[in-house]
């Protein structure tokens, strides 16, 4: 029979029970810890931080009321009443002063001086940020403003019913924000704009305004953001109207703005200042398009609008990469103003009665100031306005203008036009030029280099097969005229105006009239054929065969000096010379007809042309003329019917040598038909 056994005594028991012990005693430190952590009162610590802040940013921080922290991988200070100071440079004392804050710190990236805030709520804050030329700013921390290894980097950025001061002098700008958040609104609801300001100031030393609404929780980090950021704005400086409602893909860089956008204002040339592109002078404008950008550049799509009485339309592209921004795009004009060109060559913009609707917007009204500008008296016509070619500089450009027609054309009878615009390294070229002008086309190159003091421009334009008829529409005597007019200017010049170009102009200008037809009455009056004239009147015009014409001049330093001048037709062959200057804007012309016919009552004397560019008067020599009149008078004593002997002219004119001068003029060959 076995005997029975007792089981053994377990030999770790105690050691099982020891380590209960220090397991229950742990855990009661960790929770002592946390309950400490919870309950500790971080305001006995808001003195030294306050001072340690102080010390390491060099500039005053105090949380004057209440401070509560919680621990974690990103630890949240939040301080009832707080005030950080701007450097003493600054013109605000304060950089932030609310009623209260709620910032998210990591604790980690400080050990290497890099200030990481995830998240950050103000309460009625007062903020101040200014900019200096040298790069100093005053929200970048630590000793050197101007580095921007100091600027902290802000994830979300909660605000609300506050003050924002902006200043920077090289901007000049001075604005102040109020912002808010309308609290009628459900922030949470998918693309709600609670969060609104109102901006008022200077921007480029301009009056600035601007109001609008935006999401209420601004992602400030490229990577806190992780939906389109909803924004609608209307903001105006100095002259300039902008209104924009859309989205942006990421505040921190404005990557992915998707918006559609108006704008309105006096002269498109005025947002080089207050943005950096360049653009010519212009009449008052309104345009919208849809507005995109993607890295460095900014898209126009689908612009339309009026610029003037002109339309306008197409796409633009502003790429702010690389060493020097650059515009392109295509524009066109289904119909383009002629008046809307003035501002572009430093002529008033045509008055307008008050402001005109557009698909765009409203067109403002042409200033007083604006309606001034280029005049002036004295019978002179060249724009004395200075071209603002230094901003050519500024940026690039490769831009495309097309328009289909032209209308209110009082000289120059222009159809269409299209122009390739390249700017590069300051010079402006204008390459081809293309212009339908009565029935026929201008074309050549203009070229303008900025980087020389003062600005060099060349121009070589040749104008093949412009119609007679349709040349002088205001003449009702041209209108059953035909022939073909071909022209050439090659110029060079210096200056930063119309005017002084063209007063320092070297070169050489020719115009030659090919073989057709046009009406006599043109000749009689140039020749005072007073019995031509008056069979005309009393039996109707006719048409005489032209053979050809040119004219030819030297330019230097501003005088057109004529090589030859000569209108020869079946009837008459018309002899001049002379010269215009054009740095007083001053001509003298004389024309010598003498007629192939028999003509009564002829007081066929010089033809003088005299006076300005824009006041010229035509007579005929009163010394020539007076000679004819006396013999008359003489005659008209001794029998009445004799004074018409004096008047008589035997046609002494003979054919003009025609090849001779086109190898003289060396000007292009007519165009015949």
């Amino acid at each position: 029979m076995n005997a029975v056994t007792s089981p053994p005594t377990a030999p770790h028991e105690p050691r099982k029970s020891l380590a209960a012990r220090i397991l229950v005693t742990l855990v009661v430190i960790v929770l002592a810890l946390v309950l400490l952590v919870i309950f500790f009162p971080w305001d006995w610590l808001r003195g030294p931080i306050n001072r340690y802040v102080s010390d390491k940013t060099g500039r005053h921080f105090a949380i004057t009321r209440h401070l509560d922290v919680k621990l974690g991988r990103t630890t949240t200070v939040i301080a009832d009443g707080i005030e950080f100071a701007n450097p003493s440079w600054a013109k605000d004392p304060y950089l932030v002063k609310a009623e209260k804050a709620e910032i998210g710190i990591r604790l980690w990236p400080l050990v290497s001086g890099k200030v990481v805030l995830p998240s950050v709520t103000l309460q009625q804050p007062e903020i101040g940020l200014q900019m200096e030329p040298d790069g100093r700013r005053t929200w970048a921390f630590g000793k050197d403003t101007s580095d921007t290894s100091t600027t902290p980097d802000i994830g979300h950025l909660l605000v609300d019913r506050g003050r924002l001061h902006f200043l920077a002098a090289e901007k000049g700008a001075d604005i102040t924000v109020a912002f808010g958040i309308d609290q009628q609104l459900d922030k949470d609801v998918p693309g709600a704009m609670p969060f609104t300001f109102d901006a008022k100031g200077t921007w480029q030393k301009q009056p600035f305004a601007a109001a609008g609404r935006t999401g209420s929780l601004l992602q400030l980090s490229p990577g806190a953001q992780t939906a389109p950021f909803p924004v609608e704005l209307k903001a105006s400086a100095g002259q300039t109207r902008l209104a924009a409602k859309g989205s942006i893909g990421n505040l921190s860089t404005l990557e992915g703005v998707d918006a559609q956008a108006q704008i309105q204002g006096q002269n498109l040339a005025d947002l080089y200042q207050l943005i950096g592109v360049v653009l010519p002078d212009t009449p008052p404008y309104a345009l919208k398009g849809h507005l995109r950008k993607q890295g460095d550049a900014w898209d126009v799509a689908d612009m339309e609008g009026k610029l003037g009485s002109s339309d306008l339309g197409g796409h633009l592209r502003y790429d702010g990469g690389g060493s020097k921004a650059k515009l392109s795009g295509e524009v066109q004009s289904k119909l383009l103003d002629f008046n809307d060109l003035a501002p572009v060559i430093g002529l008033a913009p045509t008055p307008t009665k008050g402001s005109r609707e557009s698909s765009a917007g409203t067109v403002p009204a042409v200033t007083a100031a604006s309606a001034q500008k280029g005049k002036r008296g004295g019978g002179k016509v060249l724009p004395t306005a200075k071209l603002d070619l230094e901003k050519l500089n500024a940026m690039n450009a490769d831009v495309s203008y097309s328009a289909q027609k032209i209308q209110h054309i009082k000289e120059l009878p222009l159809d269409s036009g299209k122009v390739h615009v390249k700017l590069t390294d300051g010079v402006l070229v204008l390459d081809p030029l293309d212009l339908g002008v009565a029935g026929g086309h201008i074309v050549g190159n203009i070229h303008v280099d900025s980087a020389q003091k003062p600005p060099a421009v060349s121009t070589k334009l040749e104008a093949r097969a412009l119609q007679i008829n349709r040349l002088f529409p205001a003449i009702e005597s041209s209108k059953s005229s035909f022939g073909n007019v071909s022209l050439r200017v090659d110029l060079k010049a210096r200056g930063d105006s119309v005017a002084t170009m063209l007063a320092h102009a070297n070169g050489e200008t020719g115009v030659l009239v090919g073989s057709g037809q046009f009406s006599n009455i043109l000749l009689e009056f140039v020749g005072l054929d007073g019995g031509e004239v008056i069979k005309f009147f009393l039996r109707g015009d006719k048409e005489v065969r032209m053979r050809c014409g040119a004219a030819a001049f030297d330019v230097k330093d501003g005088l057109m000096t004529s090589k030859g001048i000569v209108f020869d037709t079946t009837d008459t062959v018309v002899n001049g010379d002379g010269r215009i200057n054009l740095q007083d804007e001053s001509l003298y012309i004389t024309l010598k007809p003498q007629p192939k016919d028999m003509s009564i009552l002829s007081l066929r004397s010089p033809l003088i042309i005299q006076g300005t560019l824009g006041d010229p008067s035509a007579f005929p020599d009163k010394g020539a003329l007076a000679g004819r009149a006396a013999a008359a008078v003489a005659l008209g004593l001794i029998n009445p019917f004799l004074a018409l002997a004096a008047t008589i002219e035997t046609g002494p004119g003979e054919d003009a040598d025609c090849q001779r001068l086109l190898v003289q003029t060396d000007a292009p060959k007519p165009v015949n038909r």
